[in-house]
């Protein structure tokens, strides 16, 4: 007898109930219907092992295959093992075989007619590489800022961010599209900040978005984006992540979570300006605030450190 359940002891309990007190007052009780605790309480023998689920296959089925049939498919198949199952199928039919394909399936798989899938080598991540100064990597993504969030109806906003991975410095842009011009544009100013306050942008590591990178275009694959060629023209690298991994831009992807969670959830934004300014507070307070990775550092605090380490 396999062990007993959960389940079993609360049907155990109904049965015991509705024995005392009637099956009336015990369907009010365990809000159950009153032929559930007909239905158990005529399998209940006293025992808790009566209320176990039992098995719905049937015993028998009246329209199975038989065994001339399923001598038949055995013989096509040991005759023609490379021959496809709807070809095979095909020429069941031809010698009086009058079931589907689908049915043909069923029973080609419970015989063991199909070879064993290959197993797929399991992925191993590669160490993560971790940035020894400010500017060696600048992760950069786009979040699309929630409809609940914007009082017009017919505008829609985006939030750039730039993030470096060693200092976890921010800077975001607002944009009313996202397009490699708009891309293009926060790139510019981007490295512009970052320089501002000592930054020099070596590498800018993005998803494959179409703002970003024509890698997965049908037509476009060999033209360069808009955001492509303002990285190549200052002499930035341009690096793209495993597709569908968004872990490998692990960085600024949990930074917009945290953005949802401390700014999206009580703001609201009524044009591009408005979200701009309320945009550029946040920013500032981020900055400002002490991160765990940082040893409880702020990046501004971070970065500054760091400059002073190495004056």
């Amino acid at each position: 007898m396999a062990s007993i359940t959960q389940e079993m002891r609360y049907r155990q309990s109904l049965m015991k109930y509705a024995e005392k007190y009637g099956v009336s007052r015990a369907s009010r009780k365990y809000n159950k219907s009153r032929s559930y605790i007909y239905f158990w309480k005529a399998r209940w023998d006293g025992s808790v092992e009566s209320l176990a689920c039992q098995s719905r296959r049937p015993h028998s089925h009246p329209n199975q295959h038989t065994e001339e049939e399923l001598e038949l498919i055995r013989n096509m198949r040991r005759r023609n093992p490379e021959l496809g199952m709807i070809e095979l199928w095909h020429r069941l039919k031809k010698r009086g075989y009058t079931r589907c394909p689908e049915s043909l399936f069923r029973v080609m798989r419970k015989l063991g007619m199909f070879p064993a899938p290959k197993p797929k080598k399991a992925y191993s991540p590669k160490p993560y590489e971790q940035m020894t100064y400010p500017g060696q990597r600048v992760q950069i993504d786009v979040k699309v800022v929630p409809r609940r969030c914007i009082a017009d109806p017919e505008l829609k906003l985006f939030q750039y961010t730039a993030i470096d991975e060693f200092s976890r410095l921010r800077f975001l842009g607002a944009y009313e599209e996202q397009s490699t011009y708009s891309s293009a544009d926060f790139l510019e100013k981007a490295i512009a900040w970052f320089k501002r306050r000592g930054v020099t942008v070596e590498c800018v590591q993005t998803d494959n978005g179409f703002e970003f990178t024509n890698r997965f275009s049908n037509s476009k694959r060999d033209i360069p984006t808009r955001f492509e060629l303002s990285a190549a023209r200052f002499g930035i690298r341009h690096k793209l992540i495993r597709p569908y991994t968004p872990r490998h831009n692990g960085k600024v992807e949990r930074s917009h979570r945290e953005d949802q969670k401390r700014f999206y959830h009580s703001h609201c934004f009524y044009s591009l300006a408005d979200f701009g300014g309320q945009l550029a507070a946040h920013q500032s307070r981020s900055n400002n605030f002490p991160m765990r990775p940082l040893h409880w550092l702020s990046p501004r605090e971070a970065l500054k450190a760091f400059s002073v380490q190495y004056l």
